[in-house]
């Protein structure tokens, strides 16, 4: 029966109402149920597609890792580590319990509760997150870390999220609570290219993981939230703090007692491992693991490289190079330096590639190529003693024209009849030409090469102005035949290479070209080299004891060096631009000669003065005259075309010297 309410309408009955409420609901719930098992079908279907490309579980021994490199110093100290370093392999058992506790109750305190993926976990991160209003706490489980460690990539998308679930539970399945702890501890990143807690052990504290105390378990575990962020290698303050929030969380699941996390809260920061020289030692790491390969191949599992680098030369070095460019070196327009230091026979025990190697990893000590200037002119005048030239022969310096060509010297004005040895103390261009062609080009060339030097040399006599490029580490080594007496060096920084296992792959036994020049030449080149820093163009570089050493200023002040040596280092000195740009009249003389003074002064600042070993080689020799030319007399062939060894200088010259 339908009854008319006062207003007109027709109402129905309560049971016909409650009739068709109840077929609404029967409509949504038929299709709400549709709805979920095509949506647990089609997450079926979602992860047997992701499921398809997973990992087999039972293949961790498979993995592959970067072989780890240890450089060591002189001193066996540690210098650098590169590649993934793994420690030994340790079980939970072997582990100290607090170094598990401190893991577990940071990281997944309720790691021996869960299935592989921690509901309760998930939901707390959830409520902290959206509380805060951003992630400050993540919900994966030690498990889900291990599967994402070992098989998956970083990347944050639903995709890896699902498999790494996925992978937890096949974990959990095949493995133990235990086992899979043991995973995840010998293979977690903590920084410093430590992989694992043993590694880590060895990095920051010099022992292994089974020696760690309970303030040293907290600061590594600490290290799983953000390796950079809390290393003790860098901030000791940040990782002391991380620390003590993992000592807390430890108390609070019991693991201390009151009195141990006081104890440890109080304890001060602990010893650290002696850490990397610094971060621009990587440029010598850089260069060793390179020569390194040369001697065993490619490295294809973790080896220890003892190096010939001393770690007070090389603090010093950087020091010293950091100083000029933050200093002076700003004003003059130089951006940056580099510095090579060796002993006698070659062995580098300081280098210095460039002011921050994590801006740049261009080694401008090794790999930069630039034009020396004038501290080509030792292997000039070399040659020309070899030819007949004495120290105290003369030498015109007038106006010299080849061609079109005309060198011209630094200083204005020329000087007339003066000195061999005056005329390489003060740098003089016309003189140094004349002094090429009497020794001959070919010659010059020869002897370049033989001392050491492998980049191209043009067949021209511009060589004499040092027009040719070389590198650092090349020039400092041809240098170093100068002053052990005329005894060719293979520049080098690596005594041995073994692996994990104490084996050697390598060992140093010698080496060398042998007897490149004769002592009796090279002592006296080394006493015109000498006036170089008494009285010449290297005076800033004046020291303490006998020294030796060139200056050299190439083109538009694009590069200035100073080489020298004592009787114990020989030190070669850069400073430039990488574009090449010209400094504000930067010299040989300036900041180069001043930064190898304050380097090589606090260098032999422990060492007696010693004379120049070559010295002994140096015989009385009467002076011999070689008269200026008349212009008329000067040859007119293009200098870029090159010059037979004999030319008509040379000829000229000879015949006045009785050559």
């Amino acid at each position: 029966m339908i009854e008319e309410d006062e207003s007109g309408s027709y109402e129905s009955h309560p049971i016909q109402r409650h009739a068709r409420r109840w077929s609404g609901w029967r409509f949504i719930g038929k299709w709400l149920i549709v709805a979920v098992i095509w949506g647990v079908a089609g997450l079926g279907i979602l992860l047997a597609i992701y499921a398809s490309d997973l990992p087999d579980v039972h293949q961790v021994a498979g993995l592959k890792k970067r072989p780890g490199v240890t450089l060591l110093a002189a001193d066996g100290s540690v210098l650098t580590q590169s590649g993934d370093l793994y420690g030994n392999t340790l079980a939970v058992s072997e582990l100290p319990p607090n170094l598990v506790h401190a893991v577990v109750a940071i990281e997944d305190r309720r790691f021996y509760h869960h299935f592989g993926v921690d509901p309760i976990g998930l939901l707390r991160a959830f409520i902290t997150n959206s509380r805060r209003g951003y992630a400050v706490q993540g919900g994966s489980s030690l498990t889900q870390q291990l599967a994402k460690n070992m098989f998956l990539t970083p990347e944050r998308t639903f995709k890896r999220k699902l498999q790494e679930a996925l992978l937890a539970l096949q974990l959990e399945r095949y493995y133990t609570k235990d086992q899979i702890l043991t995973g995840y501890l010998n293979r977690v990143y903590l920084g410093a290219g430590a992989f694992g807690i043993d590694a880590a052990a060895k990095t920051y504290f010099g022992k292994p993981a089974t020696q760690l105390n309970l303030q040293e378990s907290a600061i590594i575990a600490g290290l799983l939230k953000a390796p950079s962020r809390y290393s003790p290698a860098t901030d000791m303050d940040a990782a002391l703090a991380r620390a003590e929030l993992v000592l807390r969380a430890m108390h609070n699941e019991g693991y201390i007692s009151d009195q141990d996390m006081l104890a440890a809260l109080s304890a001060g920061a602990p010893d650290m491992h002696p850490p990397s020289i610094s971060k621009n030692a990587h440029y010598i790491a850089d260069w060793a693991v390179q020569q390194a390969q040369g001697y065993i191949g490619a490295i294809d599992r973790d080896v220890v490289v003892l190096t010939t680098i001393d770690p007070r030369l090389q603090r010093l070095a950087e020091i010293k190079i950091d100083d000029t460019l933050s200093g002076p070196a700003v004003k003059l327009k130089a951006s940056q330096g580099a510095l090579v230091a060796m002993t006698l026979d070659g062995a580098v025990r300081a280098m210095v590639g460039g002011r921050d190697y994590a801006e740049s990893q261009f080694n401008r000590a090794t790999q930069g190529e630039r034009q020396p200037g004038s501290a080509f002119k030792p292997f000039v005048y070399l040659a020309a003693l070899e030819n007949g030239l004495r120290p105290d022969s003369l030498v015109d310096d007038a106006p010299l024209r080849i061609g079109t060509w005309s060198p011209e010297n630094f200083e204005p004005g020329f000087k007339g009849q003066i000195p061999a040895r005056e005329a390489l103390a003060e740098s003089i261009n016309t003189a140094a030409v004349r002094v090429l062609d009497f020794a001959g080009i070919d010659h010059t060339r020869s002897l370049a090469r033989r001392l050491g030097i492998g980049e191209p040399i043009p067949r021209d006599l511009s060589i004499a102005l040092g027009t040719s490029d070389v590198t650092l580490l090349e020039l400092t080594g041809a240098y170093a035949a100068f002053a052990n007496g005329g005894t060719g060096v293979l520049p080098h920084t690596i005594e041995r290479v073994t692996d994990n296992s104490g084996k050697v792959l390598y060992q140093r036994h010698g080496g060398g070209p042998g007897q490149v020049a004769k002592p009796e030449q090279v002592a006296e080149l080394n006493s015109m080299m000498m006036d170089v820093i008494a009285y010449g163009t290297g005076k800033a570089a004046r020291l303490d004891r006998p020294a030796a050493g060139k200056t050299g200023t190439s083109q538009d002040y694009r590069n200035a060096w100073f080489i020298g040596f004592t009787a114990d280092l020989v030190t070669g000195v850069w400073f430039g631009n990488d574009d090449n740009s010209p400094m504000k009249k930067v010299t040989g003389g300036t900041l180069p000669a001043h930064t190898w003074h304050e380097f090589m002064m606090a260098a032999n600042a422990n060492l007696p003065p010693r004379d120049l070993p070559a010295l002994a080689h140096l015989p009385s020799i009467p002076m011999a005259e070689i008269e200026p030319q008349s212009p008329a007399e000067q040859p007119t062939a293009t200098a870029p075309q090159g010059q037979e060894e004999d030319g008509l200088i040379g000829r000229l010259l000879k015949s006045i010297a009785g050559g």
